[in-house]
């Protein structure tokens, strides 16, 4: 393969990458658009490898007919090809092939992916959480997810340490934020469709979860915190990313304030959102701070 068509390939793994952001996320993938192209494609490319690993452990494949122990077979097997596609800076999966050119070029390597695979490999396993293995999973799943994100908006920008600590700080924080976020708003999907409870204190004493004001409370407090310290790190990013993060930390501080309002009776049977007006508004504020930029 000569480097022609090595470019070639590459651009068709991206537009892969392009494909699944599009098709998947509205908000996030609305957000991403408020970057820069290269960065933007670079997101998108995290965004597809976590995406079909999720898709792999959730509903789809399931629903193919693929049993729990071959799920678990696939998901060793896309590590093992993220971990060789990092190495070789190739691969046959588009998705991954795509990814590997982006953490390559951006310093991520298996000390974040493995964490991530770890956790998907946890939501194999339907079950409770204790708030360990909560801990755990919130950071292979989301928390590593942020620190790669900001490797890519990190790129070539030179920091002291006290600078990249608090990034990175917000950008586990940040990640933290929008899973438990997710945690909620999905509640009664996750434990009926996928035979999991996120949050220990929402534990079954029987066989269907109850999700008690307090501790949604407590689950929201939690957010709020880790939103409080994403946002004392976003004025440090690079400008022309800080429109992107905000208004993704916008629309999920929004969705929070909803979860916050809405009956824990009514999130054990219902899927809170965000109307598509308001999404609205908070991209025409992130619109007017990149043209301000």
């Amino acid at each position: 393969m000569n480097s022609t068509d090595l470019a070639l390939y590459t651009a068709t793994a991206n537009v892969s990458a392009r494909v699944v952001i599009r098709r998947y996320s509205t908000s996030f993938g609305w957000a991403s658009r408020l970057l820069p192209g290269s960065v933007r494609d670079h997101i998108a490319r995290i965004y597809a490898l976590v995406r079909i690993a999720d898709e792999l452990v959730d509903g789809p494949a399931e629903a193919a007919g693929v049993d729990r122990e071959a799920r678990a077979a696939m998901l060793d097997d896309l590590e093992a090809e993220t971990e060789r596609g990092l190495r070789l800076g190739f691969s046959t999966n588009l998705v991954v092939h795509a990814f590997a050119v982006t953490a390559r070029a951006h310093g991520i390597g298996m000390d974040l992916c493995g964490p991530f695979f770890a956790s998907m490999r946890r939501d194999i396993e339907a079950g409770v959480f204790d708030e360990a293995q909560l801990d755990e999973y919130i950071h292979g799943s989301a928390e590593v997810v942020g620190l790669m994100c900001l490797a890519v908006f990190e790129a070539g920008v030179v920091r002291d340490e006290s600078e990249r600590e608090r990034l990175q700080e917000g950008a586990r924080r940040l990640g933290a934020a929008f899973q438990k976020v997710n945690f909620l708003r999905d509640f009664a999907g996750d434990h009926d469709e996928l035979g999991r409870t996120y949050l220990p204190a929402a534990a079954p004493a029987g066989p269907a979860p109850t999700l008690s004001e307090a501790s949604k409370s407590e689950a929201v407090a939690s957010i709020r915190e880790d939103l409080r310290v994403a946002d004392a790190s976003i004025p440090l990013l690079h400008p022309s990313c800080r429109p992107a993060v905000w208004a993704a930390r916008a629309m999920f501080g929004e969705l929070a304030d909803r979860i916050d309002a809405a009956p824990a009776s009514v999130l054990m049977t219902t899927r809170v959102r965000v109307p598509d007006p308001v999404k609205a508004r908070i991209l025409v504020r992130a619109l007017a701070m990149k043209a301000r930029r």
